[in-house]
């Protein structure tokens, strides 16, 4: 038996409110060198809660350390080709996603 979502009365399998967190949403990636001429790749734009959760996916799919907080990501290394189609992967759009 399928599980009715009580607020539109559809099957959950064909639920939306999961791709709705991605919708008007803008991301700006850039690239910051910070101490030693060390490059780190900044995702802002999330909200919170969201940059610890997006910042632990990024970091297991890209192999590098980073972390999530006040509604940014930051990684450390220059991924910003990998990020934006990680993202893509994710459910953001092209135009959702802007490189600076």
């Amino acid at each position: 038996m399928t599980d009715i979502d009580p607020l539109t009365g559809l099957p959950k399998e064909l639920s939306v409110w999961d791709n709705l967190n991605t919708v008007g949403k803008k991301l700006v990636i850039t690239i910051e060198s910070r101490k030693f001429g060390k490059k780190y790749t900044v995702v802002s734009g999330f909200e919170r809660g969201e940059d610890t959760e997006y910042a632990k996916k990024l970091k297991g799919k890209l192999a590098c350390g980073g972390t999530g907080r006040n509604g940014k990501v930051e990684l450390q290394g220059n991924h910003v080709r990998r990020v934006v189609d990680l993202l893509k992967e994710f459910g953001f759009s092209e135009d959702m996603v802007e490189v600076q």
